[in-house]
């Protein structure tokens, strides 16, 4: 049976199980969490100056430390997996590197890591007077880097042999993004846009139609839907995948909705200011709520496994 795990800036990690029974790992600052693709591992980002990285061995609702490394930046805020379980990337926000670990059979850090550094800046000078790494993703056989900071999206080959990146408008702040095919959606924590890229065609859209200042958290695409996090509105957008065009905008059920998941016809959303994690069903694709929450101290990750 899969379970919650819930990350965040609380005292821990927070499993819930049957019956939504929660247990507590206790580790310092795991904003980030990341599943293994094949093996029974959990991988949490200690969003610490100090940065670090621990690998976790799983077993139902009982996480067990197998291995620690630094994350070789300050204040990873993001992880990763690659697909075929053999490298692991997270986004130091602080100084705005990325560092790509080598995972063994076990799921265990292997070897000393590639910190891919960057500089630049954007014309924020309040969040972007220097690069500030958001989000790693494995698409294609290539690390796709959010940079806030630069309004890019960085592109690495696994050797860590920087491409050509991809620009984003002045101002985005780039946070999380989504890949699907040749398609790139963006989400722009600075402006509250979602961006569109397809070859040489953009699409950039709000993410909220309510208004005032929008801190845009999470993207997820899910079949024929874009989904988005809204901090400040505090509110779920969905837009269609194929043009951005808005679906439906509903409450998040909480304050702040820092993170949330998908599994199957259920959308699990981490309130952090409010210290829920609501739960809702999606009918046709639109958010509602079934009247289920869990109290969980300043959330900012869900992940199903």
């Amino acid at each position: 049976m899969k379970h919650l795990r819930i990350g965040g800036y609380g005292p821990g990690i927070v499993t819930i199980g049957d019956g939504g029974l929660a247990r507590l790992t206790r580790v310092a600052s795991p904003s980030f969490l990341a599943a293994h693709p094949t093996l029974p591992m959990l991988y949490a980002a200690g969003e610490l100056e100090r940065g670090w990285l621990t690998a976790f061995q799983v077993v139902e609702e009982e996480l067990s430390p197998l291995d620690e490394r630094p994350s070789e930046g300050h204040t990873p805020c993001h992880v990763a997996v690659e697909p075929g379980g053999a490298l692991l990337a997270t986004a130091n926000y602080g100084d705005g590197t990325a560092t790509l670990y080598r995972l063994d059979e076990r799921g265990a850090f292997a070897g000393e890591p590639i910190v891919l550094r960057h500089k630049g800046s954007g014309p924020d000078p309040a969040r972007q007077e220097g690069p500030h790494a958001h989000q790693c993703v494995f698409h294609d056989g290539v690390l796709h880097v959010a940079d806030l900071g630069t309004d890019e999206i960085r592109r690495y080959r696994y050797d860590g042999t920087p491409l050509e990146p991809v620009r984003m408008h002045p101002g985005a702040g780039p946070r999380h993004f989504a890949c699907s095919g040749s398609r790139l959606y963006v989400a722009g924590e600075l402006d509250g846009t979602v961006t569109l890229i397809e070859g040489e065609r953009r699409t950039v859209v709000p993410a909220s139609r309510q208004g005032g200042d929008n801190a845009i958290s999470h993207l997820q695409l899910d079949g024929d839907h874009v989904y988005v996090a809204n901090r400040g509105p505090d509110t779920i957008s969905v837009l269609r995948a194929a043009d951005l065009s808005h679906v439906a905008e509903v409450p998040s059920g909480g304050d702040w909705p820092r993170h949330f998941a998908i599994e199957g016809d259920r959308l699990y959303v981490a309130n952090q200011h409010s210290g829920t994690v609501t739960v809702f069903a999606l009918r046709d694709g639109v958010p509602a709520p079934v009247g289920e929450s869990y109290e969980v101290e300043s959330p900012g990750c869900v992940l199903i496994m």
